[in-house]
């Protein structure tokens, strides 16, 4: 079927995604898939890019593939054991959902925000950052940027109340309220054409590590699973919460490489709109959905826990990359040295 332009599909980094990507490109059959329980969902290259591919599927999909992909049996058999194995590793690093008193949970997520990374990716770029490095940064946030609000939206038909109205309410805003070109993920798209950079989607998946990766597929697989909905919540609140004073350095750095005002659109947009989210997310969201759900903070937190864990990884990824000298992608950018 007819539909929008899809990316073509990338090339294996193991025998997992060797094996997913060989079957797409075939009509849907059935397939042994390889052993990942072995793999570190967090480190490998592997095991990421065949979740991305999987997840793919529910979103723009690939050249040549068939739709049918998309709910094959086989494949989605891989795909949990995948998840499973994700989830395994974040329990590792962030502890299981604990349980939490609803009154609780409110406190928990502020004291999240104020909580030292240990380091931050957007205080580096405004102070002692690279235009090249920005290109790259921009390269990575591609993955979720360009389908910004998609996986979060998956989740409101199972929220009720107040926090449906909320999330919808966010959602809206993300989708630049009715009009094409001001939704969030078109508006990125412009920053990224500012900077020289390809904006079709999934262009630069090729290159992309996994601890990239994984900060997409973590929100993918919230927002797919009923079963992680108070998860998407925690990390759809603490994401608002979290984005004022990103976006802001941001925008500031771009403004230091010469970059004009539509250039930097995106993060000055985000600096007012998350403002307002941050308090609907608060009040509206994570209240609300307390309110329908009661004792779900637990797992509410796991989800943003999770979420400052993937972003903590990449930060980290991308300033020891630059630290050292190399390109914090796997194969780097052509040279540009002025925006």
């Amino acid at each position: 079927m007819s539909g929008p332009a899809r990316p073509a599909l990338p090339q294996p980094r193991g025998p997992v995604s060797d094996a997913v990507i060989h079957a797409l490109r075939r009509r849907p059959h059935a397939f042994r898939s390889p052993w990942v329980e072995d793999l570190d969902l967090l480190t490998s290259d592997d095991a990421q890019l065949a979740l991305a591919c999987c997840y793919e599927l529910h979103y723009v999909s690939f050249q040549g593939v068939d739709d049918d992909w998309e709910w094959s049996p086989d494949l989605l058999a891989l795909r949990r054991r995948l998840e499973r194995a994700f989830v395994r590793r974040l329990v590792e690093e962030v502890g299981v959902p604990a349980s939490i008193k609803d009154a609780d949970v409110l406190p928990s997520l502020n004291e999240i925000t104020t909580r030292d990374g240990g380091v931050s990716l957007s205080r580096y770029m405004v102070e002692d950052g690279t235009v090249d490095q920005f290109r790259e940064f921009c390269v990575h946030r591609s993955e979720y940027q360009r389908k910004e609000a998609d996986p979060h939206t998956w989740m409101i038909p199972r929220l009720r109340g107040r926090a449906k109205a909320a999330a919808v309410t966010i959602q809206y805003d993300e989708y630049g309220e009715g009009q094409a070109d001001a939704m969030h993920a078109e508006l990125f798209g412009v920053t990224m054409r500012t900077l020289g950079l390809d904006s079709t989607y999934g262009a630069y998946r090729d290159v992309l590590p996994a601890a990239t990766l994984a900060t997409g597929n973590l929100v993918t697989m919230f927002g797919l699973h009923r079963r992680w909905r108070a998860a998407c919540v925690g990390h759809l609140a603490l994401f608002e919460m979290t984005s004022v004073g990103p976006m802001t350095r941001y925008s500031e750095a771009l403004a230091r490489f010469g970059v004009e005002a539509p250039g930097r659109h995106f993060y000055d947009v985000h600096v007012e709109a998350d403002a307002w989210h941050e308090q609907i997310a608060q009040s509206e969201l994570v209240a609300g959905f307390l309110e329908h759900e009661p004792g779900n903070g637990g797992t509410l937190l796991f989800g943003a826990h999770a979420l400052m864990e993937v972003e903590r990884r990449l930060s980290e990824y991308l300033l020891d990359a630059w630290s050292n000298g190399r390109s914090s992608l796997l194969a780097p950018l052509a040279h540009r040295s002025a925006a």
